[in-house]
């Protein structure tokens, strides 16, 4: 037998089992660590341990150590991916215990929003000074308006806008600027910071990052300002901001790099210690852009306690119609 046959029979053998099914299932809804599989799924976590490494070894399944959790995904493209998109749908995964699973899942992330959206409520006044904590705001911020054009632009679009600063810190580069958040004490506090500010020409408004209610190609600028640590499903928060981005447009990405501060997913709602660059890669691969190596601020005396703080910077390709004007002039 080849390799490539034997590697085969591996996977049909790890797919030969109920609870590993479930497992796939499960993870084609998103990223889940140990501990979620097992309160979904109702087994010890050594029991599921045994069944991802098994997933695991058969590359099946992608483990994500980080700190002291370890997260598990679908590989996001290829041929494994497709097997498992040919096998799933066969298994009748709204009925039975597979339907079950996906009951146990919504009240997981229900429960799970719920709990982030009080902790937001709980801090919205104070949310500007917590992020400072970490690394100097204004070094943060003289970065970000480096990287953008002095304008005028037409649109720019905040997803998680918090207190709104990033409104307030672009506003005289565009004619309109839009946030979006999901905490109504958030926006009630970047509404009369705004205000405060003499912005006029900002508009914010709840809604979920995963489903923006903007049209595609719309906005110059997208900026996501330490929000992807705090979501389940980043990749589909990236994917609507890509969405949103017209051709040539520019997405700056603002999140802390990979630490072990464990107290801040236990303590602040942080869904992930930092976000490391390869994986940002492999969610903006799936809307087609690439993404370089990103800035880092650290702190320059390193006896300080903080944490670094990494910049991209994306930019959407010119449209055929953009290159040919560009060519013109």
């Amino acid at each position: 037998m080849s390799e490539y046959g034997s590697l085969l029979v591996d996977r049909l053998r790890a797919l030969g089992e109920i609870n590993r099914l479930r497992i796939l299932m499960l993870l084609r809804q998103g990223e889940l660590s140990v501990g979620e599989l097992a309160q979904i799924m109702g087994q010890s976590q050594p029991r599921l341990s045994h069944h991802l490494k098994s997933l695991t070894n058969a590359g099946l399944v992608e483990r994500l150590p980080e700190g002291s959790w370890v997260f598990y995904s679908l590989p996001i493209g290829g041929e494994v991916r497709v097997l498992i998109e040919q096998v799933l749908p066969m298994t009748g995964e709204e009925e039975g215990v597979f339907g079950r699973d996906l009951e146990h899942l919504q009240r997981v992330r229900e429960a799970r929003a719920a709990a982030a959206e009080d902790y937001f409520e709980d801090i919205a006044e104070t949310w500007d000074t917590v992020r400072a904590l970490h690394y100097p705001s204004e070094k943060i911020e003289a970065a970000l308006m480096s990287l953008v054009d002095d304008g005028p632009l037409t649109r720019m679009i905040d997803i998680g806008t918090g207190t709104g600063r990033m409104l307030a810190l672009f506003a005289d580069r565009f004619e309109r600027t839009d946030g979006v958040d999901m905490s109504h004490r958030m926006l009630t506090v970047a509404r009369a910071n705004l205000e405060k500010a003499g912005v006029r020409n900002a508009n914010v408004r709840q809604a979920d990052a995963q489903a923006l209610p903007f049209a595609d190609a719309c906005a110059d600028l997208v900026t996501l300002h330490q929000v992807l640590h705090y979501m389940d499903e980043p990749e589909r928060v990236v994917g609507e901001a890509v969405r949103v981005l017209r051709p040539g447009g520019l997405l700056l990405i603002v999140d802390f790099a990979p630490h072990e501060l464990e107290f801040l997913r236990t303590e602040h709602g942080h869904r992930r210690l930092g976000i490391r660059h390869e994986r940002l890669g492999e969610w903006l691969d799936r809307t087609g852009l690439s993404v370089s190596p990103p800035q880092l601020l650290d702190q320059p005396d390193r006896s300080v306690d903080g944490l670094a703080i990494q910049v991209w910077a994306v930019r959407a390709p010119m449209g055929a119609q953009d290159q040919l004007e560009g060519t013109a002039a």
